[in-house]
């Protein structure tokens, strides 16, 4: 059968998703202070929800609210906002598109900003500045178990909620990939060591979930190709992993990379940072991951979306019909315009914005006489990470997407906005 961008796919649950444009999940930041969703998320989320996409996935919704990712996170801790969650549920799937709740712990990736002390598989620290992120402790066994009851209430709410699916967050160095690496899980017990212990945390909570939501509920899980650092969660192992987790049922592998130490997805293949590692025959197609999805293909059969580097028609009809993956993952894309997808289906537009290829990056002397090479370094990683999400963020507020800020001007702002959030944040509740 010949796939193209409107080609329905039916999951292995037996949901459908109408089209092949799948909106990957960002950060958004735009949680109240109690963490639970907010007028400005519901808006983006409608936005986003008439925009085209057959499916989207929210940013990341928290199992502990002691270990977010950033203080504008959403959680599910006993912090109320289950009406607000509803009316969120609701809007991102008005327009009869798929909308799942992409559920995480961030684990040792939780920032000084709003962690004292984040949790961890072991005592092993980010390779990033302390006064950033904090020494993690080891989780106790207990811990552990508990994190799993968290998933499956997490899930259970969704449902309740109104979210037609969910993703089970396993990449970008959050807990469950911290558990999932040698280079960050050492332990002896049977959490650690071998790779069917150190997959054991997300395997299990897969299974809880799927028990909590039936059979007939989407379960998506996000998992790194590989960490792209020496002596950390390898290819062949993510392929392992992949193929446990099509075993069980699994409706959707959404394929990614890197984590805080080595920001793939958010530097992408022209920083500095990113290590190289993106070959040039897979930049020239566009899709950063399809290597991977070319040899995930061969190992499973369950539907594959891949997210990373997608921008113009040919490209992603050109991926579409090489049958490696089944949804095109998309996200800087929707930061500028959440109807991008629309135009490209009724033929307005063939090439999605590339913002990130037209971003200078922040050099020392632009942060003053005493800055150096790091400085750079973290400017460039918030003011692009920045770029995008001020942008998501104007969308949110019904604004216009500021296209022509610095990377400077966006590390700033950035950095502005995330300490304003986190006072409001700290003073509503005593758990901080």
């Amino acid at each position: 059968m010949t796939v193209d961008f409107e080609t329905p796919l039916t999951l292995p649950c037996g949901a459908v998703i109408e089209n092949r444009f799948g909106k990957s999940a960002m950060t958004e930041g735009l949680a109240d202070p109690d963490n639970c969703a907010s007028e400005e998320l519901i808006h983006l989320y409608g936005q986003w929800s008439d925009g085209g996409c057959g499916l989207l996935i929210s940013g990341n919704v928290f199992v502990d609210r002691r270990y977010l990712e950033r203080p504008g996170n959403v959680a599910v801790d006993n912090n109320g906002g289950l009406d607000k969650l509803a009316a969120f549920a609701e809007a991102g799937k008005r327009s009869g598109n798929h909308f799942w709740m992409q559920i995480s712990h961030a684990g040792r990736a939780s920032p000084a900003l709003c962690c004292e002390q984040p949790v961890a598989p072991s005592a092993i620290p980010l390779e990033l500045p302390a006064e950033h992120f904090h020494a993690p402790r080891a989780m106790e066994h207990d811990e552990i178990v508990g994190v799993i009851d968290r998933y499956e209430i997490t899930a259970e709410a969704a449902k309740d909620a109104g979210f037609t699916g969910v993703q089970i967050h396993s990449a970008h160095g959050n807990l469950l990939s911290e558990f999932l690496s040698p280079r960050t899980n050492k332990r002896d017990d049977q959490w650690g060591g071998a790779l069917e212990n150190r997959a054991s945390l997300l395997l299990q909570i897969f299974d809880r979930v799927r028990k909590v939501v039936g059979p007939d509920y989407p379960i998506s899980v996000k998992l790194n190709a590989a960490d792209f650092q020496k002596g950390g969660f390898s290819h062949e192992e993510s392929l392992t992993v992949a193929r446990w987790l099509a075993e069980r049922g699994v409706d959707l592998l959404e394929v990614s990379g890197g984590n805080f130490e080595q920001p793939v997805p958010v530097l992408g293949a022209k920083m500095p940072s990113s290590g190289g590692f993106v070959r040039e025959s897979t930049i020239k197609r566009e899709a950063y991951f399809m290597q991977y999805a070319e040899d995930a293909r061969r190992t499973v059969q369950c539907p594959l979306m891949i997210t990373g580097g997608f921008r113009t028609r040919a490209g992603m009809a050109a991926a579409l019909d090489a049958k490696v993956l089944d949804i095109i993952g998309l996200g800087r894309p929707l930061c500028t315009d959440a109807h991008a997808v629309t135009k490209l289906l009724n033929g307005d537009i063939e090439v999605f914005p590339d913002y990130e290829n037209r971003l200078d990056p922040v050099t020392p002397d632009q942060l003053g006489p005493d800055a150096g090479a790091d400085d750079a370094l973290a400017a460039n990683f918030f003011g692009y990470l920045g770029w995008f999400c001020l942008n998501l963020q104007a969308i949110a507020r019904g604004e216009k997407p500021n296209t022509s800020m610095t990377m400077l001007e966006a590390a700033m702002a950035y950095v502005e906005g995330e300490q304003a959030t986190a006072a409001r944040w700290h003073s509503v509740w005593p758990g901080t």
